[in-house]
Order: C-alpha cells, then structure tokens, then sequence
C-alpha cells in the first residue's frame, strides 16, 4: 500500500475519532424488543437507541439472566447505503457464471465473494458485524439486510441505531421485572424494563425503523405487513410480543373451553414510560376481544387509571376467540412495545388492608381472578417502615402481579362502620393510621379527634400510591361544621409515573380546643371493595426522601463527574442534608455536598482514582440530616428524568445507580485485521487538451468524509478488500 493511501487512511481515521469525540454522549436506549422472555429459554432481542458506537456489553438486574451483544448495526446515510449497493451489484456479478480463479480453485462459483478478505474480526469485543449471529449470513445476505432497514428519514432518529443481544433466562430465573442495560467503553446506558415471564412466549417479526410522517402524506408511513402477518394462530397459555406500527392493527386467535376464566393483561406503558415526543406522553394500546362471528364481547382501554388495559373474561362456550391489539389513537412506531400474558393466570386486583405496622404480623385479603389455590407472600416481620411490593403464588407455580404494600411504625386500626357523618364519627386517638374502604358510591367515612388551639396536625391518604383506584378528597371541620381545611389532590414528584396525583394532603394549625372531624370520601363518588386507603393523622413527622438522577454515569480515569439529588421534604421538615457515598467501591469518592434548607436539588460530585474500572459497580448515595434529636439518613432511590408530551418532566425510578470509569486514551481495537493484498491502481487524473491537470472535482472535506464512510463500513465487514481498495483509490484520484 502507497505512502499516499496510508496517509488517506489516517487522515479518515483521525477524522473518525475527532468526530466521535465531540459528538460523545451518554448512551441511550429507547426500546427493547422482546421486553421478555420465557424461563428456561434463549432468545434474541433487538434494542434502539443511539450513542451505542462499540457497545460491548450487554446486563440484566438479577439472578439467573445473562445477556451478550451480538451485532451492532449503526444508522446509515444515503451515501453509504450507495456504496452498499455498488458492493452488492460487484459480488452479484462476480457470482454468475465460472471465473478463472474458481475454474483452477475448485470453488462454487462467488465462493470467495460471500466474506471478505481478511475478515478476521476481534474475538474479545463480541460486537463486529461478521461476529456471532450476523457470521450466520453471507456478505449479501448481510448487505441486502442493512439495504432493506435503512431509513433515510427515521420517525425518531434517537432510536434507529440497533443493538441485537442474546438473552439466556436459567429455568429457576425469579418471574417478573428486571431492567436492561448496554454498555460501551464509555459509558451505561439508561435502563428499560425487562421481564422475566413463565408461559411460552410469542413473538412478532421485529420492525424496521419507521418513517417520518409528512403532514398530509401520513398513509405513505403506514406499515405493509403482509397479509399472513396481520393475523397469528396462538395456544394458551402464551404472552403475545408485539410492535404497533401507525395505523396497524394486531390480532391473536385462539381456542378457548366454557368455563375458563381468562386473565389478558398488556404491558406497554410499564415498558416504555414515557415517550418524549408523542401525545399523549406513552403508547395508550387498545384491546378488544370477538368471538368466532367477530362479535366483540370484552372492551378495555384502561385499567382503572393505568393506561395498560386488562380483561377479565369467563368463557361461556367453547369456540375460537379472537384479539385485537392498536393503539388508541393509531399512532406507532417500533418503540410501542407490547407485551400481553393471556390464559388462566392469577391476578390480584385488590389487597386489604393496603399496610400494616412494623414488627406485626398483617392479615392480608386479597381479591382477583384464579387465586382459588394462591398465597400470597408479605414482607417479612421484622422489614423496615417503607413500600414493598407483593404478589400470590399458586400450587401450579404461577406468579400474579405484583401489587405495593407500605410498612410503617405508627399505630394502626382499622376503618368501622357506620362513620358516615359526624353524628356517626369514628373515634381515634393521635398519632394514627386507619385502614379503610369507601364502600359504595357517595360513601364519606369521618373521624373525631380532639385537638387544642395550636397544634399542627397532618392529615394524609395513601391510595393512589398503593394502586388503590381512590381519587381522595379530604376535608377537616370543626364542631359547628366550619371547614377549616380541605385538599383535593396533591402533587408528589415521588409518584414516578403517575401522573395523576389523585392522594391528598394537608398540614395546618388547629383554630381552637375542641373536636374536630376529617372526612374522606371519592371525589367522583365512586366506592366499592377495592377502593381502599391507608389514612394518617399525626403531628408534622419532619423527614425526606432522596432521588438521585441519571442511573448510570461514566467517568474518566483519575477525574471527576457528578449526579444531581433532589431532596423531598417532606411534613415541613427544613433542614440541611448532607450528601455521600454509602460504602463506596474501590477507586471510587464523592466531594462534601450538602443541599440546604432552600435547596430542593444539588449536585454530587463523584471522583474516579483507578485508571480503569474493567467492570461495572453499583453506587449509593446516601443523605443524612438530623431532625430534632435524631440522625436520620435516607439512601437515594435512582431514577431517570423523563419527558411526557414536550412539557411535563417526571422521575421515573430504576433499580440501581451503576457507573463505570474509562480510560480517556482508549481506542476501540480493531474490528477487522487487514489482509494484505494488492491494491487497485489509482485512476489517473484526467487533463485538459491543454496538457494541464483538471481542477480536483472534490474538496479535501468531501473526500475526508467518503474515507470516513468507508472505513466504518469497512470495519463493520460490509466491503471487500478489493472494492474498498477501488474506491479509496478513487478518493485520491478526486483530489
């Protein structure tokens, strides 16, 4: 190879690695697809995101998931998909009819055309385009597929790079949520929520990246499934995997015996929660099931006030049935993801009471459908005051839903009827929670508590919180009737993605000695069994609680990074808080941070001292203040800052904070050895009739960028030696 073409060479490269710098950020994923998968099963899944260049490592939380990147596949530019297609025109010619080298080789013709040259890739890496599963198809069958996904103008560019990951769940893998997480050389992504399910799986083929949709044009983005795809066959039971495409309808039919009591429960909005730039602000999905006429007889759109629908449906005669699947505006892309569990499952749809106190051992009802057999499983009697959620096992091994259970350490009792009116109060004594239902339509429940000139005494619901369907009004009267105090809904940035914040919430001081009632009842005037609340009435308890935003940070070796903390103070607690490392993992320190009584956010600042942290570790922040005379300290709960609808900004929790530290000097190594062979001559200038040499038709920009696009197609194992050595060869020909 000439002086000139090595020194083209690293000028693209050197061009590469500027443009990678100064376009570096954290990397993002926007969707996982499967968002699942059975126990005891292999699978592979396709994720979107973008800032993944040399992803090369793939995690899911928990025991018993191993996951592995096997291909990355970048957005393409037009200019690139030419060159692709200029490729594949070359291999598709030199595979018809016999040459001269397969005539004295032996070899079938185009044998040597279906992997390029020198294609030895870097074993260690597990992320080039010719490793693993992508070494399953030859060169055209490889080029033929980039072609068919490419693009020009993607719906969402934030996700049209692609990431397949293989995933293997052990047989004993624990059913329900994890989060999945990919990692590059410098960084971890954003987690997404990931399921661990145990009924066979049914997955739809993957989509391409959808179009943009042009005002007016719309029908030219609408996906063309073929006919045989609109419709699959399944068997119960199963969980249906899907993607909803703009204007596409899905459906599943399925054979169903009188009698069966069936549970169909979606996952969308649990799995993608928030989609910044749609409206609303996640994919709403629509069910509706019809029997063999196509008669519809079971509807949801909503689960009470969750946007993910159920249907709760008992056969009442033999015969196919069939399931439709949209959303319910007919939006879609390939981040409306789905995941619906359908056939004779448990589900609770109401426990009572909704907590209990700790160190007491709770008698817990549940409610739901096919829990004939179940029991469920509480926190343990000795667990600290918090929110834990909990779910029923049946003898078959089956797993329901998971519903929240709050543990604290005030006294507690239970809600008596009649205590409709205040002739009719309940009693209590402070401090307090009372477990308690509103009953029926139009049911108020009210209870007397002595109070003097004065005091400041808090009244809350938690119902909404703890999935209760109760929209909670509150109001406090005195002895006369006078309303001193009332509250509708009251805004808890702690809710994560609920947005409507439907529990209430008051703090104030007592006017005068005397007794006083707090009445509680449904601000729509619903009720029924499962409307259940946990009430507190107290003095102000001062504390806080911490979120620390985003969940995975990357930080240079020997520098320094930092993470905000928002602080949630809580009861009219004002007081500084002090920030920390709990325990932190070798190499790793934060600087003194404190937020104080003004502040409701702050940053932590994080430092780095090893050189290079190989492998990921797990942070915890931690907040101590002292309130009265105690030291209280609160670990921070990691959580993502997300957009719905281009306006509202929400905390989405997550599982745990994971940082890795890279080394700022680091290359990625490379992803195809060089053969050595012989290359094309350069084309030669062509001159005027005068003898004098043209002016070159490109400048050294242009040419810097066409070098960048082949090496990184070249790289990726999508080229030929010998054409790429033809088009470098033209690129010095042009200048």
């Amino acid at each position: 190879m000439s002086r000139v073409r090595l020194s083209f060479l690293a000028l693209a490269g050197a061009l590469a690695l500027a443009s990678s710098a100064q376009a570096q950020m954290r990397p993002y994923i926007g969707f996982v697809y499967p968002a699942g998968g059975q126990q005891g099963t292999t699978f592979q899944v396709r994720l979107g995101g973008q800032g993944l260049d040399d992803v090369d490592e793939a995690s899911v939380t928990g025991h018993g998931v191993t996951a592995k990147v096997v291909e990355y596949r970048r957005r393409l530019g037009p200019q690139e998909i030419q060159l692709l297609r200029e490729q594949l025109r070359d291999l598709r010619r030199a595979a018809k009819g016999k040459t001269l080298a397969s005539v004295r080789t032996g070899k079938a013709d185009g044998q040597d055309a279906m992997m390029p040259e020198g294609s030895m890739m870097d074993a260690g890496s597990g992320t080039s385009a010719a490793g693993s599963g992508a070494a399953k198809q030859d060169l055209p069958s490889r080029i033929e597929t980039r072609i068919a996904e490419y693009c020009q103008r993607p719906a969402c560019a934030s996700i049209s790079s692609i990431v397949l990951v293989e995933v293997t769940v052990a047989p004993n893998a624990e059913p329900g949520r994890r989060e999945l997480t990919l990692a590059t050389p410098r960084g971890v992504s954003n987690p997404l929520v990931f399921f661990v399910g145990q009924v066979p799986e049914v997955s739809r083929k993957p989509m391409f990246t959808a179009e943009f949709q042009v005002l007016g044009k719309e029908e030219l983005a609408l996906r063309k499934r073929p006919d045989d795809e609109v419709e699959q066959r399944v068997t119960l039971p199963c969980t249906l995997n899907g993607q909803i495409a703009s204007g596409e309808v899905n459906r599943y039919r399925f054979e169903a015996r009188k009698g069966q009591r069936l549970v169909i429960s979606a996952a969308a909005r649990q799995l993608v929660p928030f989609i910044a730039d749609a409206v609303p602000g996640w994919f709403q999905p629509v069910m509706t099931l019809c029997d063999a006429k196509g008669k519809e007889v079971a509807y949801n759109d909503d689960y009470r006030f969750k946007p993910d629908p159920v249907i709760f449906y008992e056969v009442p005669r033999d015969g196919e049935y069939l399931l439709n699947i949209h959303d319910a505006i007919y939006r879609g892309r390939e981040d409306f993801v789905y995941r619906v569990a359908i056939g004779e499952l448990p589900f609770m749809t109401s426990i009572f009471p909704l907590g209990s106190r700790e160190g007491t051992a709770a008698a817990v009802r549940m409610n739901g459908w096919n829990l004939d057999d179940a029991e469920i499983s509480l926190p343990a009697r000795d667990a600290s005051p918090g929110v834990y959620l909990i779910g029923a096992g049946t003898r078959r091994g089956f797993f329901s839903n998971r519903l929240p259970f709050a543990v604290d350490a005030l006294p507690e009792c239970l809600e008596k009827e009649p205590n409709d009116a205040p002739a009719h109060a309940q009693a209590v004594k402070l401090p307090i929670i009372i477990n308690g239902r509103i009953q029926r339509k139009d049911d108020w429940d009210v209870f007397r508590i002595e109070g003097r000139a004065g005091d400041t005494i808090v009244v809350e619901v938690s119902a909404r919180r703890l999935e209760s369907p109760l929209d909670s009004f509150l109001k406090v009267t005195d002895a006369s009737g006078k309303v001193v105090a009332f509250n509708d809904d009251y805004e808890d940035p702690a809710a994560g993605v609920n947005t409507h914040h439907a529990d209430s919430y008051l703090m104030g001081k007592l006017p005068a000695d005397g007794p006083y009632y707090v009445h509680l009842g449904d601000t729509a005037r619903n009720g029924g069994e499962e409307y259940a609340y946990r009430l507190r009435i107290s003095p102000p308890r001062p504390d806080f609680a911490l979120f620390a935003v985003p969940t995975t940070v990357g930080l240079r070796s020997k520098s320094t990074g930092a993470i905000s903390v928002y602080a949630l103070r809580k009861d009219g607690f004002n007081g500084p808080i002090k920030l920390s490392l709990k325990d932190p993992p070798a190499g790793f320190s934060a600087f003194p941070a404190m937020l104080s009584p003004t502040q409701s956010v702050t940053r932590l600042g994080l430092k780095a001292v090893e050189v290079d942290v190989k492998e990921r570790v797990t942070l915890v922040i931690e907040g101590l203040a002292k309130i009265g005379d105690r030291e209280v300290a609160h670990v921070a709960v990691p959580a993502e800052d997300r957009m719905q609808a281009f306006l509202w900004r929400h905390l989405v929790p997550a599982q745990e904070i994971q940082a890795v530290v890279f080394n700022p000097s680091y290359e990625p190594p490379a992803k195809r050895v060089r053969s050595v062979s012989t290359p094309s001559k350069p084309k030669t200038p062509e001159t005027s009739t005068s003898g004098t040499a043209e002016k070159p038709k490109f400048t050294k920009r242009q040419v810097a960028g066409r070098l960048r696009q082949l090496k990184f197609l070249y790289e990726e194992g999508l080229l030929t030696d010998a054409f790429y050595d033809e088009k470098v060869a033209e690129c010095e020909a042009a200048l």
